[in-house]
């Protein structure tokens, strides 16, 4: 069960990289373009943040599941324990951060300014911590995810 999960797991990161790439982009465009419509632009959020929220039930999942303690807390084990699940937890709160403060902004245009800023940052920050393949020592613990 832990495998399925690790794949559904990686095969949910490019659902939530996609959506963060895109509610990033639509908002910028929104910003610069001063456009007045912001309701097509909070539903993606909202489904943004959704993704993220259910990549982190499954992440959680896995990192509670136990097996990491049969390992020493060097090369990519470390770098889960250490480094991806803090950052990616600090991602998801900007990201959740963003849908809920551009839900409260006053003016349309202080709406797509909140999602371009918390939901760029949570995309560099998640870019940054996704286990990509070409990543050293990567292939020697988790295979081809």
């Amino acid at each position: 069960m832990i495998t399925g999960f690790m794949h559904l797991h990686s095969v949910l990161r490019w659902v939530v990289l996609t959506l963060l790439i895109v509610t990033f982009i639509k908002a910028a465009i929104g910003m610069l373009n001063e456009s007045k419509d912001f309701t097509s632009q909070a539903k993606l959020g909202l489904f943004t943040m959704i993704a993220m929220h259910i990549q982190l039930v499954l992440g959680l999942t896995l990192l509670l599941d136990g097996h990491w303690a049969e390992y020493s807390l060097e090369g990519m084990t470390r770098f889960f324990m250490m480094e991806h699940t803090p950052v990616m937890i600090l991602a998801i709160i900007l990201g959740t951060l963003g849908h809920l403060l551009s839900k409260r902004a006053n003016s349309v245009a202080a709406k797509f300014k909140k999602q371009v800023i918390f939901f760029g940052i949570a995309l560099l920050l998640v870019f940054g911590m996704i286990p990509w393949p070409f990543m050293r020592n990567f292939s020697e613990v988790f295979g081809w995810i």
